[in-house]
């Protein structure tokens, strides 16, 4: 019980959270009457692969951001690229600001319909939050031990690598996490450019006026949300150097 107490209150109650929802959701199902069409996209062999399309364009997306974003965002806390920094993250928050729906048309005017133009719009939307965060995360270190670590002898390199970068863990993994939690909801949009999502069943609940389809494709895209968002949490905790807030 006292090491219950010691962990972070969302480490157990966001599971806890999702167990209720999704308990609820299986009785709810199980106990309603649905039409052919919710049959057959509620199924579990349709169900599972439209689960499993919209994690695979949710996890492609945050890959890609990631291994742009995070060496970006090193790159400008470097003295030389300084100057240049806010001009990067400007760009970078006219991604976030437009519109989700307006960047996919527009991208699919440029690129076609199809998973990859889906890729690109969510790595654009959800860039802001990872750059920024490792821009704050290593900004945030305390210079004294920085010079500390070059007084000592280290590198550049080896300072960036084995002090600033620890020490960053924490606020740049929270920043991968807002990314996937951003992306899991707007990869719904995919299926209006013909890329396979949660959002079929969505759009498809609308469009037959099909209420039970609708509420079980938001109920599925909150739950898939809440379970990506405590997975990052305890990659957060587990790489998150002891002592280190």
């Amino acid at each position: 019980m006292n090491r219950l107490r010691r962990l972070p209150m969302d480490v157990w109650f966001e599971p806890l959270l999702i167990v209720v929802l999704g308990t609820a959701y299986i009785l709810w199902y199980r106990s309603t009457t649905l039409t052919p069409t919710e049959e057959a996209s509620l199924g579990w062999s349709n169900l599972r692969t439209t689960i499993l399309d919209h994690i695979t364009l949710t996890l492609t997306a945050t890959v890609i951001v990631v291994l742009i974003a995070i060496p970006l965002g090193i790159v400008l806390t470097r003295e030389k690229a300084r100057p240049v920094k806010p001009v990067v993250v400007n760009f970078a928050n006219v991604g976030q600001a437009a519109p989700a729906v307006g960047l996919i048309v527009l991208l699919t005017m440029w690129l076609g319909t199809g998973f990859r133009t889906a890729v690109v719009g969510l790595v654009v939307y959800a860039i802001l939050p990872i750059l920024q965060n490792t821009i704050v995360g290593i900004d945030q270190v305390d210079r004294r031990t920085i010079e500390a670590a070059r007084g000592i002898g280290f590198s550049g390199l080896r300072t960036l690598v084995q002090v600033e970068l620890p020490l960053a863990v924490p606020v740049i993994l929270n920043g991968v996490r807002t990314a996937l939690v951003i992306l899991v909801g707007t990869a719904t949009l995919s299926t209006f450019i013909g890329a396979t999502s949660l959002g079929t069943l969505i759009t498809t609940g609308v469009t037959l006026f099909l209420p039970k389809l609708l509420i079980s494709g938001a109920i599925l895209v909150g739950l898939l949300a809440l379970i990506i968002d405590w997975l990052g949490r305890l990659v957060e905790l587990a790489a998150t150097p002891r002592g280190v807030a």
